[in-house]
C-alpha cells in the first residue's frame, strides 16, 4: 500500500529531516526505508552488508532525490549499536526504525546456542541501546518518533519458535510501556506486529511460509499507524490470525501455535 500526499507530508513534518532504519538492506527495513525517501525524509540506512547497502542508497537518491548514508554494522556484534549511534551523533534524526532482527526454528535444544544468543543481542540488546540512546534525544529535542518490529507471536509462548516469540514478546512489552512513558516529550513509539512476511527471514530461519504477506503490503500500514496508535498489526493476513485467536485462552493459543510452528518448521525432527 502507497502513502498518499497527506501520509508523506505528515511523516516528513513530524519525524524529518532524518530517519535511521536498521535492517534496511531487505524485508521489512527496505520497504520502510523506500516510503521514508518517498516522502522527502533523509536516511541513514544500516545493515550486514555495506555493498548492498550502497546500491540501495544510490537508487533512493537517484528516485527521490533525498540525501542516503550508509552505515555498515552488524548489531550481532557489542559494537554494532555503537557504530551507528557515534555515527549520526552530528545527523537531525527524528525517526529511528529498529527493523533488523532474525529468527531460528525447530525445537529450541536442537538449536546452536550461539544462534540463540545472537538472536537475542540483535533483536533485544542492539534495539534497547539504539531505542534508548534515540529515546533520550528526541525527548530532550521535544519531538520524534521510534518504530519497533514486533510480531504477532509475541503474544503468546510459540513452541518450535520458543526464543523467537520470546525477543518479540520483550519488544511488544517494552514498545507498550515507552508509547506511554514518553508521550508527554512527544515522542511517539509504535509496535508493528506482523504475520508472515515474505523477504530472506524465513530463509534464514529454515521456516517455510505458504501463506505470507508482501512487505508491500506491511510498510504503509506501519508508517500510517506512528503517532496514531501504539500497536499496528499491518495487512489483513496479520489481522485475522491476532483476532481469530483473540477469545481462545493462552494455553490454548499455545497449543495453536504449535501446530502453525510445526508444519512451518523445515528442519524439525
Amino acid at each position: 500500500m502507497k502513502l498518499t500526499n497527506s501520509d508523506k507530508n505528515r511523516l516528513k513534518q513530524a519525524y524529518g529531516p532524518w530517519a535511521v532504519v536498521t535492517g534496511a538492506s531487505s524485508g521489512i527495513g527496505l520497504e520502510l526505508a523506500g516510503l521514508l525517501a518517498e516522502a522527502g525524509l533523509n536516511l541513514v540506512i544500516s545493515a550486514r552488508g555495506g555493498n548492498t547497502l550502497e546500491q540501495i542508497a544510490q537508487r533512493l537518491i537517484q528516485q527521490h532525490a533525498v540525501d542516503v548514508r550508509v552505515v555498515a554494522a552488524d548489531l550481532a556484534e557489542p559494537a554494532g549499536a555503537q557504530t551507528l549511534i557515534d555515527q549520526t551523533k552530528e545527523l537531525p534524526v527524528g525517526l529511528l526504525v529498529a527493523s533488523a532482527g532474525y529468527g531460528t526454528s525447530g525445537r529450541f535444544l536442537d538449536t546452536p546456542l550461539a544462534d540463540e544468543l545472537g538472536m537475542v543481542q540483535v533483536n533485544c540488546v542492539a534495539l534497547l541501546a539504539l531505542t534508548h540512546h534515540y529515546g533520550r534525544r528526541f525527548s530532550e529535542a521535544r519531538g520524534g518518533g521510534i518504530v519497533l518490529l514486533s510480531s504477532i507471536v509475541a503474544f503468546q509462548g510459540v513452541p518450535f519458535s520458543a526464543n523467537y516469540a520470546a525477543t518479540k514478546a520483550y519488544v511488544q512489552s517494552l514498545a507498550e510501556a515507552l508509547a506511554r512513558e514518553l508521550k508527554p516529550h512527544n515522542v511517539d513509539v509504535l509496535a508493528a506486529a506482523p504475520g508472515p512476511v515474505v523477504s530472506g527471514f524465513g530463509q534464514r530461519a529454515n521456516m517455510r511460509m505458504s501463506m505470507a504477506l508482501t512487505t508491500a503490503q506491511v510498510g504503509g500500514p506501519i508508517l500510517r499507524a506512528l503517532g496514531r496508535q501504539t500497536t499496528v498489526f499491518p495487512g489483513f493476513l496479520s489481522k485475522l490470525l491476532v483476532y481469530s485467536l483473540r477469545t481462545v485462552p493462552r494455553w490454548g493459543k499455545i497449543r495453536i501455535m504449535q501446530w502453525v510452528m510445526g508444519g512451518m518448521t523445515i528442519h524439525q525432527r
